[in-house]
């Protein structure tokens, strides 16, 4: 399993399409942070494609591979033909966040059981391959308070330790708030102190808003 802190996710909608038998399956994917949101990109989808045959669908609502937000459907086809084959390919494609529909068209010859669940991951597997993606990465944000005299040290430790300047107040002393990934914050922490010779107060990490 990928680390759950830093991982792809979609950049925006894929969509890829082939024909087996006459039968048109269209793959559709998209992200997804939380059921809800794929929920709301399965209905959708059943709008946009609202004379279709079936619209299957399967979500990760979370970091690859993960098992604990996820959903799927066969949305008419025979039991285990389509959502479950469809999700398989989605816990292992290395992509987290990420929900797909299959529409299928039918085209007047059955595939049988093992014939649809090749067609439906095949079908997911396209649109992965011509999916967009970026890297999600979980950020967490300090408040750091230190001297004039160490303004400079500070701005030169954060590039290495992956950290960015949220906001500056200057006053008796300097207040910076700072972002970096979650991962980094011990990193960061220990810069910090060091650049300034242990002159500095750190305040308790937050999540920052979206």
């Amino acid at each position: 399993m990928s680390d759950a802190t830093r991982y792809p996710v979609p950049a925006s909608r894929g969509r890829a399409e082939h024909v087996i038998d006459r039968s048109r399956f269209i793959c559709t994917l998209q992200r997804a942070r939380s059921p809800e949101e794929a929920q709301e990109f399965v209905r959708e989808m059943k709008q946009e494609f609202a004379a279709a045959t079936h619209n299957c669908w399967a979500f990760v609502a979370g970091p690859p591979g993960s098992t604990g937000r996820i959903g799927m459907s066969d949305d008419g086809e025979p039991h285990g033909t389509a959502g479950r084959p469809m999700l398989t390919v989605l816990l292992h494609s290395g992509v987290g966040e990420v929900a797909g529909v299959v529409t299928r068209y039918y085209g007047g010859t059955k595939l049988g059981t093992g014939g649809l669940v090749r067609a439906y991951s095949a079908a997911v597997q396209a649109a992965l391959e011509m999916l967009p993606r970026i890297e999600r990465v979980e950020l967490r944000e300090i408040g750091v308070t230190v001297g004039y005299a160490h303004i400079s040290a500070v701005l030169h430790a954060l590039p290495a330790v992956e950290a960015e300047m949220v906001s500056e107040t200057y006053d008796v002393d300097v207040h910076y708030r700072i972002r970096v990934p979650v991962e980094r914050l011990d990193a960061l922490r220990a810069a910090l102190s060091n650049a300034t010779g242990g002159q500095v107060e750190i305040a308790e990490p937050q999540q920052p808003a979206e």
